[in-house]
């Protein structure tokens, strides 16, 4: 489950990759509780671009993307949670001293490179894609028109069928 596990909780927040408060708290092995109190007590290790209260809306438009939301767990918050960003992930090992956070923060960390790893290759494909676009250009336009051209004809065919005939009938 680890590092995969770790990657389904990374969201994008804000245009940030950033995990929740209950959902570090749980790979800690702590409460929530706890770890804000953390955070609290250490304000200032946290700047914005570290880490930042959800509003309510970010916070709803998240849990409906959530495909396994647990009954009762964030449901009826009174709060809302921090997102930690990477650095902000990275600066709660030296908040919470636990050697467990410490192997948890390395794995989370490795979990965030594998990300951009990712990322980064997704956008050299983008990038080789339009050039090879550019290069075979007409080749790509004339295959893009004949697809719209048979969408086109299919789309007007089940237009007529569906027509409904107006005038004299027959019985």
């Amino acid at each position: 489950m680890y590092l995969q596990g770790i990657q389904a909780k990374i969201h994008e927040v804000r245009e940030q990759k950033v995990m929740l408060d209950y959902d570090l708290a749980e790979l800690y092995e702590t409460e929530t509780k706890r770890l804000k109190e953390a955070v609290k007590r250490n304000k200032n290790r946290f700047p914005e671009d570290f880490m930042f209260e959800l509003t309510r809306e970010e916070y709803n438009s998240l849990r409906t993307q959530f495909s396994t939301l647990e009954k009762g767990k964030g449901q009826h918050s009174k709060y809302l949670p921090y997102a930690f960003t990477e650095q902000g992930v990275a600066m709660l090992s030296s908040v919470l001293k636990s050697t467990k956070a410490i192997h948890v923060n390395i794995t989370i960390m490795r979990a965030f490179v594998l990300i951009r790893k990712y990322a980064l290759s997704h956008h050299d494909l983008t990038t080789k894609l339009k050039e090879l676009e550019e290069k075979y250009n007409k080749q790509f336009k004339d295959v893009y028109e004949a697809i719209n051209y048979l969408l086109q004809k299919d789309k007007q065919e089940i237009a007529q069928r569906e027509r409904k005939k107006i005038g004299y009938k027959e019985r």
